[in-house]
C-alpha cells in the first residue's frame, strides 16, 4: 500500500514501512522499519529541526515518485529505490536480486537477495540490518578517519566503529553528484564493493539514511552541514602553534618551557598539560604536589599569550573521590556480562549517553578547572578505549553499545561544550581523540589518536585528515612526528619529523605532540608523579638544522593566521572543510579527481606535502583556470600542468593562487 502522508511517501508492505521525507533542500530522508511504524524522535545525527520543503509526490498504481528540488526518488513496485538528480542522471539504486521482487524490472533472479535485509535478534525488537545498493562507476571520499592511505575508498571495507585512532563518521561524497549519510550509529560495517555497496548495523530498529543531491562538492558538502550542524568560530588563538608532548611532570616544568618560547621569541598559542596531573582519574583536579597554584600558572601564561589546555579523561577508578556516589547515581557505564572495569588502572567509563552524568562531570571540571581560566579541554579517551573493544559487552543509558556506542565521542563533546556555553563562552574550542556525525556542532576539534612515527602513518594522516573534512568534521589535527616511537637523536626520525612539522603548518590547526624517547623517571610514586615521561619535543631539542626548519615555518604559520581565520570564517557560515582535497576547490577539472598527494588549505593555497623518506623532489600538479605562485621560488606558472619541484630537507613544495595573499612569504 502507497500512500501520501503530508510531505512523506509511506509503503507498507507485509512486514516492512518504508518513508521517504524531504529533509533540507534537494535532500531526502529514508527510513524503514519491521516494527509497528518509524521510530518517532529518533534523529541521531540529524539536527531536531529540519528546513521545510516542498515535495512533489505522484502515486501510480503499485509505482511512485517523490522530489525535492534536485533529487528525486523513485519507487519500483517490488519497492527497489532509484535516486536520480534535476538532469535526470542515475546517482544510486538499491540491490534487488528476488525472482518475485525484481520481475517489474524486466528479469527474474534465483538469487532471493533484497534491497533491506532485517534479521530478527531472538528475545529482543532488534535486527541485524543490511541495506544493499548496486555498483557504480564513480570516485568516494568521506567516512572519517581510518589509518590507511587511502584517500579514495572505492574498493575498501570501512568498519563502522570507534577506536583509538579511527573516528567512524559515515558520510561519503561521491564523484557521481551525491552525499550519503548513514545515520544509524550502530557498531557496523559498509563495503563499497566492485560488484555492490552493502550497509551492515550489528543491532538497530530501524534503517535510517540521508541523500543530497548537487551540482559541485560545495553544494553537497553545505546541505550536509546545513542538515547535521556546523563548527563554532575557530577562536583566535586556535590557529597558532600549539605546543605539547607526553608529558609535562610539573608546573615549574611546563612553565620553563612557556617562558623559553617567549625568550626565544617563538609564538605559540597553546600550551598543554596532558594526562595523569591529577590524583586519580575521574578526580578532574590538579595533584597540588605538582601543580600548586593553577591560577598563577594561567595567569602568567595569559599575560605572554598563551591558553593553556588540559587533559580530561572520563575514566574513574575505584579509588577516586568521585566512584561510589557516581555508582550510586548510575553514571557509570554498565557491562552485560561480569567486571565493568578497563584496563586503564582498573577504571570504568563515565556514561557520557546520560545527561545527568554529563551534568556531573562538567560541575567537577568548572570547579577545578574552569574557575582557574582554563577554557579549552583535551577530552582524550572519546572512543572510549574499551579492552579489546568488546562492543557487545557495554551498555549505556541510551541503549547497548552494540546500537548506539558510535555516539559516544559525540556526547562526550557535548558534555563539555553545553557546560561551557552556560558560563556563557563563546567560540568554544575542546580537542578530542574520535568524533561521530554531529560532532563538529559541539566545537570538536579532532585529532588522530595515538599513531605511530613513521612516513607509513604520515600518509594514512594524509588521507585521514581530507576525508575528515569531507565527512563533515573541519576542525583536524594530528601530532607532529606521530605518538609513538621517535627517539630524539634518530636521524631517520627527524627526518620524517621534519617533513610531518611541515605538512603540519598547513593543517587546520598545528599542533606539536608526542611519546618520544628515551623516556623520563616518574617523580614520585602516587597522584601525578607515578606516571612517566617521554623526552623532550620541544622545537629546539631536535638539533640546529631541524630547528631553523621549524621557526621557518612557524613563522610562516604566522603570516598565515589572518588567511586561516577567513578560512575558518567559511567553515563556520558554511560547513566547508578547511584542508581539501583539490577537486573540492577544483571540481570542473578531471585531473584535480586524481590528484591524492595534495590538498588546498583554504581557497588560495595549494600544498604538495613529501610523504616518503629520502624524497627530495616531487611533480606537482596546478589546477586548470588560473596561474600559480610557487611560495619557494617566487615564479609563476599556468595551471592545468604539472610541475617538477625541487624537495630540499627545508622546503615542501607549496603555491599560492597567483594575485593571491602577497603577504604570505618566506622570510629571506
Amino acid at each position: 500500500m502507497l500512500i501520501q502522508d503530508g510531505t512523506r511517501l509511506i509503503r507498507r508492505y507485509d512486514e516492512e514501512i518504508l518513508c521517504i521525507e524531504p529533509w533540507g533542500e534537494n535532500s531526502f530522508r529514508v527510513r524503514a522499519s519491521h516494527q509497528a511504524d518509524i521510530l518517532p524522535n529518533e534523529d541521531f545525527a540529524l539536527l531536531s529541526e529540519k528546513k521545510e520543503t516542498y515535495a512533489q509526490i505522484t502515486i501510480n498504481g503499485d509505482r511512485a515518485a517523490i522530489v525535492n528540488g534536485k533529487i528525486r526518488c523513485e519507487m519500483l513496485p517490488s519497492g527497489k529505490l532509484r535516486f536520480y538528480n534535476q538532469k535526470d542522471e542515475l546517482l544510486l539504486e538499491e540491490f534487488d536480486r528476488n525472482r518475485f521482487r525484481a520481475i517489474d524490472e524486466g528479469f527474474n533472479s534465483a538469487l532471493e537477495i533484497c534491497p533491506r535485509t532485517f534479521t530478527p535478534i531472538l528475545g529482543t525488537d532488534n535486527y541485524k540490518l543490511c541495506v544493499r545498493f548496486e555498483a557504480a562507476e564513480q570516485k568516494l571520499f568521506g567516512m572519517g578517519q581510518y589509518q590507511q592511505p587511502d584517500l579514495e575508498l572505492s574498493g575498501c571495507i570501512i568498519e563502522l566503529a570507534q577506536r583509538n585512532s579511527q573516528a567512524s563518521v559515515p558520510f561519503l561524497l561521491s564523484s557521481l553528484g551525491y552525499g550519503f549519510l548513514w545515520n544509524n550509529p550502530a557498531i557496523g560495517h559498509v563495503t563499497f564493493g566492485k560488484n555492490l555497496t552493502e550497509w551492515h548495523a550489528e543491532s538497530t530498529k530501524q534503517m535510517d539514511y540521508w541523500i543530497t543531491a548537487g551540482d559541485t562538492p560545495a553544494e553537497i558538502e553545505e546541505t550536509y552541514a546545513d542538515t547535521v550542524g556546523k563548527v563554532p568560530m575557530m577562536p583566535d588563538f586556535g590557529t597558532g602553534f600549539w605546543q605539547c608532548k607526553l608529558r609535562y611532570q610539573t608546573q615549574d616544568e611546563l612553565m620553563n618551557i612557556a617562558r623559553e618560547y617567549k625568550r626565544r621569541e617563538l609564538s605559540i598559542s597553546v600550551i598543554v598539560i596532558d594526562y595523569f596531573h591529577w590524583p586519580h582519574q575521574g578526580d578532574w583536579c590538579f595533584d597540588p604536589e605538582y601543580w600548586p597554584d593553577p591560577v598563577a600558572m594561567v595567569k602568567e601564561l595569559k599575560e605572554m599569550g598563551i591558553e593553556l589546555m588540559i587533559s580530561v579523561w572520563p575514566t574513574v577508578q575505584e579509588d577516586s573521590v568521585n566512584y561510589e556516589e557516581m555508582r550510586e547515581l548510575g553514571y557509570l557505564t554498565r557491562s552485560e556480562n561480569g567486571k565493568r572495569m578497563n584496563h586503564l588502572g582498573h577504571t570504568c567509563f563515565v556514561d557520557m549517553t546520560n545527561p545527568e552524568a554529563r551534568n556531573y562531570v562538567w560541575n567537577k571540571l568548572k570547579e577545578n578547572y574552569y574557575r582557574c581560566g582554563i577554557k579549552v579541554f583535551w577530552l582524550d579517551e572519546a572512543e572510549p578505549e574499551y579492552t579489546f573493544y568488546e562492543y557487545s559487552q557495554y551498555r549505556y543509558q541510551r541503549g547497548a553499545d552494540l546500537e548506539i556506542g558510535n555516539m559516544y565521542p559525540r556526547s562526550y563533546a557535548q558534555m563539555a561544550f553545553d557546560g561551557m556555553e552556560a558560563e556563557g563562552q563563546k567560540n568554544i574550542l575542546n580537542l578530542l581523540r574520535c568524533a561521530w556525525a554531529g560532532s563538529q556542532r559541539y566545537g570538536a576539534l579532532v585529532w588522530s589518536g595515538d599513531i605511530d612515527s613513521s612516513f607509513r602513518s604520515l600518509r594514512s594522516q594524509f588521507a585521514a585528515g581530507l576525508n575528515m573534512g569531507i565527512a563533515g568534521i573541519p576542525w583536524w589535527t594530528t601530532d607532529i612526528g606521530g605518538f609513538h616511537g621517535g627517539h630524539i637523536d634518530d636521524p631517520a626520525f627527524k627526518e620524517c619529523l621534519i617533513r610531518w612539522f611541515q605538512f603540519g603548518a598547513f593543517c587546520p590547526v598545528f599542533r606539536l605532540h608526542g611519546d618520544r624517547e628515551p623516556h623520563q623517571k616518574p617523580l614520585g610514586l602516587t597522584g601525578g608523579g607515578y606516571t612517566p615521561s617521554g623526552a623532550d619535543n620541544e622545537v629546539w631539542t631536535y638539533g640546529e638544522e631541524a630547528y631553523e626548519i621549524f621557526k621557518k615555518y612557524m613563522l610562516l604559520r604566522e603570516k598565515m593566521r589572518p588567511y586561516i581565520t577567513k578560512t575558518m570564517v567559511q567553515a563556520h557560515e558554511k560547513g566547508t572543510p578547511v584542508m581539501r582535497t583539490v577537486f573540492y576547490n577544483f571540481p570542473n577539472d578531471k585531473k584535480a579527481w586524481e590528484i591524492c598527494d595534495q590538498f588546498c588549505l583554504g581557497d588560495d593555497i595549494l600544498v604538495a606535502p613529501i610523504l616518503y623518506e629520502d624524497q627530495r623532489s616531487r611533480q606537482v600538479y596546478l589546477p586548470e583556470g588560473c596561474a600559480w605562485r610557487d611560495l619557494n621560488s617566487g615564479k609563476t606558472y599556468d595551471g592545468g600542468q604539472i610541475v617538477y619541484c625541487e624537495a630540499p630537507m627545508k622546503n615542501i613544495p607549496v603555491f599560492i593562487r597567483n594575485g593571491c595573499l602577497p603577504e604570505v612569504s618566506f622570510t629571506k
